[in-house]
């Protein structure tokens, strides 16, 4: 019997596909496919992009190839279950995974530091556990952009933050990516009394150098817990407004000569700076959304250009959102009030502490411990998505949409969190 990895088993395959008709099941074990070993969902992207495959097969201690033939652009209809990820090793100082209280639930505590999430999904990596046999199939799959924990280009710092001594030098990988032509994002968590101030100019006038295979360096405070144990102190107004007169003048600098602003503060730098963001032109083409950078520029931009829907609902309404957002949702919510009854109600994060700002990182309890004494005025609660865990209707304390409607009595829905979603809420049924 064949050894089988943990990303190469069938979990399910799409009615009516080409791998239904030619007879793939679920719970099969994809070997092979036009000889090439099959190691997970990457794999099978890579080697199943031409229109004649030779699948090698393993079913109940069997082996067995199939024949399958598709047109350009037609899917494979194969989802394969997920790969076991390779875990991070390091012990930054500031790393929230360490910060997180016990009782949440286990995939909460992974450290995940796998290139192939990096590549798929957008999650940071420090190129820390990279073996030789993962640089050849960076290279071989073109696995293009990646997204890099840099923090600091002084190794002696970097090392230091990232509790690792033994890590390599960052630049030295850097300038093995880009001579390979792989292009990817960094990102410089900020770190008080380590890498701001002269740190964060060297650091990024370094990562510069990369360009165009650089393709983007974002500056996000560090986030820290009421849980934290290290000695790291978080970003003040004062470092984070001597920050983003850094970030600043590098975009002036970056836009001059690329046409491309290339560095980025975090929106909870400038809130922490009680600075305005920057204008539109100053966020590219916001490739760094997810990682906090423009999304509240973003949001306004989007949502001053869409029009209200005529036929909204006479449901009284009520959403939530984190403190670092609530001035900027209000301010979009007063502008519906006209058209529909709605409120937004600002949640304090007591579950990881009050300096936790954003929205993601809400917990059940606190949602529900805030909106207990209003929810009565209300019919429908509207939850933004990001505050849900795994694609599935749990947050992060494990309290589900169920528990929150029983509690609170009454409706909850979840909704995109766009203009467009909160939108497409409100409108009449």
């Amino acid at each position: 019997m064949a050894a089988q990895t943990n990303g190469n088993v069938v979990e399910e395959v799409l009615k009516g596909s080409v791998s239904e008709q030619a007879g793939i099941r679920p719970g099969d074990v994809i070997l092979s496919i036009n000889r090439h070993k099959i190691q997970d969902s990457l794999d099978l992207m890579f080697y199943s992009a031409e229109p004649e495959l030779r699948v090698s097969i393993e079913r109940n201690g069997k082996r067995m190839t199939l024949e399958l033939s598709r047109q350009p652009g037609e899917p494979l209809g194969i989802q394969l279950k997920p790969f076991k990820i390779k875990t991070c090793k390091n012990r930054c100082l500031f790393c929230f995974v360490r910060q997180l209280p016990k009782g949440l639930r286990r995939t909460l505590y992974i450290k995940d530091e796998d290139f192939r999430m990096s590549f798929l999904y957008g999650n940071y990596i420090t190129l820390t556990n990279l073996t030789q046999k993962d640089k050849k199939r960076i290279l071989t799959q073109r696995l293009s952009p990646l997204y890099i924990s840099v923090h600091s280009t002084n190794q002696e710092i970097r090392n230091r933050l990232i509790g690792n001594k033994k890590a390599s030098d960052i630049k030295r990988e850097l300038r093995w990516l880009a001579k390979n032509r792989i292009r990817f994002h960094t990102q410089i968590v900020l770190c008080p009394g380590y890498n701001d101030g002269e740190e964060l100019k060297n650091t990024i006038q370094d990562l510069l150098k990369f360009y165009p295979y650089l393709l983007s360096i974002a500056v996000v405070p560090v986030g820290l817990t009421k849980y934290v144990k290290t000695s790291i102190k978080p970003v003040t107004k004062e470092v984070a407004i001597q920050s983003i007169d850094v970030i600043e003048d590098f975009q002036k600098r970056c836009m001059k000569k690329h046409g491309d602003p290339i560095v980025y503060g975090a929106d909870e730098l400038y809130l922490r700076a009680e600075k305005r963001f920057p204008a539109l032109k100053y966020y590219g083409d916001f490739p760094q959304i997810e990682n906090g950078v423009g999304m509240i520029k973003w949001f306004l931009t989007k949502a001053k250009r869409l029009k209200i829907p005529k036929k909204l609902s006479r449901k009284r309404f009520l959403t939530i959102t984190g403190a670092s957002f609530y001035p900027f949702l209000r301010e979009y919510i007063e502008t519906l009030k006209g058209h529909v009854s709605i409120d937004v109600i600002k949640v304090e994060n007591e579950f990881f502490g009050k300096t936790v700002t954003v929205t993601g990182l809400l917990t059940g309890r606190d949602i529900i411990r805030t909106a207990v004494d209003i929810a009565h005025e209300y019919d429908v609660l509207l939850l933004p998505d990001v505050v849900l865990r795994d694609g599935n209707d749990i947050l992060l304390d494990d309290v589900s949409l169920n528990d929150m409607e029983d509690i609170l009595k009454m409706d909850v829905r979840v909704i995109e969190s766009t203009p467009k979603g909160l939108l497409s809420a409100l409108e009449d049924e």
